[in-house]
C-alpha cells in the first residue's frame, strides 16, 4: 500500500477509535467524582492523581484493544460476564458514594496527611481509573474497536492499529486534563451546588452500573 492510503487508514482508525470510546468514558461526566474523592488534598497531589488516571486509562485501553479477545478467549470469560462483574463493581461504588456523610475539615486533613506515594498510586487505579473512569463499557469497545481493526494486509493492520492507540493516547490526555481542571470547571456550581451535583452524578453512575449489569445478564440469558 501507499503512503497516501496508509495515511487514510490510520485517519479513519483514528476517528473510529475515538468516536467508539470517548463518548462512553465521558470524562466530564467523572470529574464531579474526582472532585469528591480527592477534598482536602493538596494541589500537587491531585495533579499527580490526575496524570496516572490519564495514562492508566490510556494504557488500560490500548491494551484491550491489543490484546484484550485473546485474553478473554485465554480464561474463557466472555463479554457479557465482564459486563456483569463491571456493573456490580460500578454499582456498589456510587451507592456508597450516594449515602456517603459530609467530610469534615479534620477528615480531609487526616485524609491528606495519610496519602503517600503508594496510596496514590493504588487510588489512581482503583477506583478512579477502574472503573469509574474507564469501566467495562469503554474496556468492550476497545475489544470491539481491536477486534474490527484487523487487516489481510500486514501493512494496513499496522496503520489501522497505529491509528487507533492514538486515539487511546489523546483519551488520557483528555482525562488528565479534565481532571486536572475540574476543580475550576466545577467552582461556579458553589459548595451547595457541588453536593447536589455530586448526588445527582452518584445515582446517574448507580444507573449505568444497574445498566451495564443488565446488559450482560440479558445477554447471557439469550444464551440459554
Amino acid at each position: 500500500m501507499d503512503i497516501p492510503s496508509l495515511a487514510l487508514a490510520f485517519g479513519k482508525s483514528f476517528l473510529l477509535a475515538l468516536a467508539a470510546v470517548l463518548p462512553i468514558l465521558n470524562p466530564p461526566a467523572s470529574a464531579p467524582i474526582f472532585v469528591n474523592l480527592t477534598r482536602g488534598l493538596d494541589r500537587s497531589t491531585r495533579i499527580a492523581l490526575a496524570q496516572r488516571i490519564g495514562r492508566n486509562a490510556a494504557l488500560m485501553l490500548m491494551g484491550a484493544m491489543l490484546v484484550g479477545t485473546y485474553v478473554l478467549d485465554f480464561f474463557g470469560v466472555s463479554l457479557p460476564i465482564v459486563r456483569v462483574a463491571g456493573g456490580l463493581i460500578v454499582a456498589v461504588t456510587a451507592w456508597k458514594m450516594l449515602y456517603a456523610q459530609q467530610v469534615h475539615n479534620e477528615d480531609k486533613a487526616q485524609m491528606a496527611e495519610s496519602l503517600t506515594q503508594d496510596n496514590v498510586r493504588i487510588q489512581a487505579f482503583y477506583p478512579m481509573t477502574f472503573p469509574l473512569t474507564c469501566g467495562p463499557g469503554s474496556i468492550s469497545a476497545a475489544i470491539t474497536v481491536g477486534a474490527a481493526l484487523h487487516s489481510k494486509h500486514w501493512a494496513a493492520s499496522a496503520a489501522n492499529f497505529a491509528g487507533g492507540l492514538a486515539a487511546m493516547v489523546a483519551v488520557g490526555v483528555l482525562i488528565m486534563l479534565t481532571f486536572r481542571y475540574a476543580g475550576r470547571i466545577l467552582r461556579p456550581l458553589g459548595e451547595v451546588g457541588l453536593v447536589v451535583f455530586l448526588r445527582l452524578t452518584a445515582f446517574i453512575l448507580l444507573c449505568v452500573g444497574v445498566q451495564i449489569l443488565w446488559d450482560g445478564a440479558r445477554e447471557l440469558i439469550r444464551g440459554l
